[in-house]
Formats: C-alpha cells, structure tokens, sequence
C-alpha cells in the first residue's frame, strides 16, 4: 500500500470535470485507488464517489493506492492534483 498526502490547488475543487480527469487517470492503473477526505474513503475510480466528497479548493485529501502499480498511480495522480487540473 503506497499513500501521499495532497492539497488540492485549484479553487473550484474537484467538481466534474476535474473529477473526469482524476478518474482517467486513475483508471491508467491497475492498482486498487481510494481517495480520503476527512474520514471518508471513496473509490477513485467513481465518478460519484469522489464527487461525494465534496472536495474544494485548499483541501487536503490523502490518495490511497494498493497494487501492482501502486506507487506509479499514487504520483501520476498527485502530480495531477498539484498541477490544479490546468484549470
């Protein structure tokens, strides 16, 4: 299991399109990927899940990866997040 704490930059959060591109490319993966805000852990590979949480700008998540490629996922999608979606 390979974990990675990121805050997430843009300042509308994770609403739908952002949200598609995180499943996207969670979806590269064959690892299992969960996104933590708070207390709650949603599949990252929903699309409801991690609109569930409600994620806006300045949050803090912990993405949660375990698998084969769990260490490649967990950066690609932290990488992804710190780039503020290119939003």
């Amino acid at each position: 299991m390979f974990v990675k704490d990121v805050v997430v930059q843009n300042q509308v959060g994770l609403h739908a399109r952002p949200a598609t591109f995180f499943i996207q490319k969670a979806n590269e993966f064959k690892a299992s990927i969960w996104i933590e805000k708070e207390e709650r852990r949603v599949n990252a590979k929903s699309l409801l899940g991690v609109l569930s949480l409600g994620i806006v700008g300045n949050t803090a998540i912990r993405i949660i990866a375990d698998g084969a490629d769990e260490e490649a996922a967990v950066d690609a999608l932290v990488k992804l997040v710190e780039s503020g979606f290119a939003e």
